[in-house]
């Protein structure tokens, strides 16, 4: 078995709602920048997350969303299954006709691992995952770095070297800037320069 994107992202997020629910819902945008998930995959998860009644939403200005009931009823296997995501390890998906249509050798080794993973995390709520002294610590960074974006939006993006922007810095054209890069000697060296130089050779 291999736990997706789609079952991490889920989980992920529904504990940063967890941690971050208060008397305000809390909104997919938020959600999105602390945890460096896109906005449009959130919105995917929580309609699927929605329809299971594991989080509710609150539209107008301010809305966002809440925990559908306390974060100590919500486990993590709950999360995972709502989104369509499988903790089966078996090759055949549990199915039992993984050799030719029927039960291959190891079938219900695999079958037995599903079930313990599964029972595993049935144990884990999101109570439990807030309670954990180290995921306080990594969301209160996450906090961090997010308001820094805030009030320097240019140090949370690094300036990519452009024509344009070398342009500005040496006051010539952007075209000019870009042939200069490319190595040109036109650009190295304008034509009235090389005229005047022409002229005083002579």
């Amino acid at each position: 078995m291999r736990l997706t994107t789609k079952g991490r992202y889920a989980v992920t997020a529904m504990l940063d709602l967890s941690i971050n629910s208060g008397d305000s819902p809390v909104s997919l945008g938020d959600i999105s920048r602390r945890q460096d998930i896109s906005l449009s995959y959130l919105e995917q998860l929580f309609a699927k997350l929605r329809r299971r009644k594991l989080v509710s939403s609150v539209r107008g200005p301010g809305g966002g969303y809440r925990l559908g009931r306390s974060g100590h009823d919500i486990h993590v296997a709950e999360i995972i299954d709502a989104v369509s995501e499988s903790l089966d390890t078996t090759k055949c998906g549990g199915k039992g006709d993984c050799q030719q249509g029927e039960i291959c050798l190891t079938h219900h080794l695999w079958q037995d691992l599903s079930d313990q993973i599964h029972t595993f995390l049935s144990n884990i709520s999101l109570a439990d995952l807030v309670s954990k002294r180290e995921v306080e610590s990594i969301a209160r960074k996450q906090h961090a770095r997010v308001d820094a974006a805030r009030r320097d939006p240019a140090a949370d993006t690094p300036e990519r070297d452009t024509p344009e922007r070398d342009a500005l810095e040496t006051g010539t054209s952007a075209s000019d800037a870009l042939e200069t890069k490319a190595g040109g000697t036109d650009s190295k060296e304008p034509a009235e320069r090389r005229e005047r130089i022409r002229v005083s050779s002579l």
